[in-house]
């Protein structure tokens, strides 16, 4: 029953992309350390609690230095050494774009404009995000009213979009599924219900699914 909550379509450790993978790897990699260190605690709190002898000032010292100072020390910088090496999969800086979608949020709706290589909006959907399968998507993001953020846990991290401003975020999804995205910024009443689905298509099924929702007559 625990381990059901570890899928879905909108689950954190059920990865469809690289950039998820690698978040769901730290999580998992955390986690593990985080049961050792409770683990080691309580070993210690029980010998603690079962000796008849106090530790001598020297060894009390020993015992602080090494698991205050050296035992955190060497962990944060596992974390970051590691945290480094998988930045590159996570914000997909160094992968050749193959869709730009402009994403625009409002109350409680979310928009989605794709763009051709010109920067022209060729097709639009509304709370159905499409993407080409394995391909890396490049979504510009931005609001109309308040502070929301665009999140698809399956595909990686998420991103505020706030008014007047664009930010950026690159996605890639290397299978399909049920995806599901969501507003991760409190905005309003209807905040739960800010939702969207995410349908992964092969490229021939995308450019089709593009001509399909076209604007004003424009096709791929």
């Amino acid at each position: 029953m625990l381990a059901a909550g570890c899928a879905g379509p909108q689950s954190a450790l059920d990865p469809a992309g690289p950039a998820a993978g690698a978040i769901a790897a730290s999580w998992w990699l955390m986690a593990a350390g985080a049961l050792l260190a409770w683990s080691v605690v309580l070993l210690l709190a029980g010998v603690a609690m079962r000796g008849r002898h106090r530790l001598s000032p020297a060894k009390g010292g020993k015992l602080i230095l090494a698991g205050g100072v050296a035992l955190p020390a060497t962990l944060l910088l596992a974390l970051l050494v590691y945290g480094t090496l998988a930045s590159d999969r996570i914000t997909g800086e160094r992968a050749q774009v193959g869709q730009v979608v402009q994403v625009t949020a409002r109350q409680w709706e979310w928009e989605f404009a794709y763009l051709d290589a010109d920067g022209e909006v060729v097709a639009r959907s509304f709370d159905e995000l499409a993407m080409p399968l394995d391909t890396m998507v490049e979504f510009h993001v931005g609001s109309e009213d308040v502070i929301h953020s665009f999140w698809i846990p399956r595909l990686g991290g998420k991103i505020d979009a706030i008014p007047g401003r664009v930010n950026v975020l690159r996605l890639r999804a290397e299978r399909a599924g049920p995806i599901r995205g969501q507003c991760a910024e409190f905005c309003g009443l209807d905040h739960a219900l800010m939702a969207f689905d995410v349908v992964v298509l092969a490229p021939d099924a995308f450019a089709g699914w593009l001509d399909g929702n076209a604007v004003d007559g424009r096709v791929r």
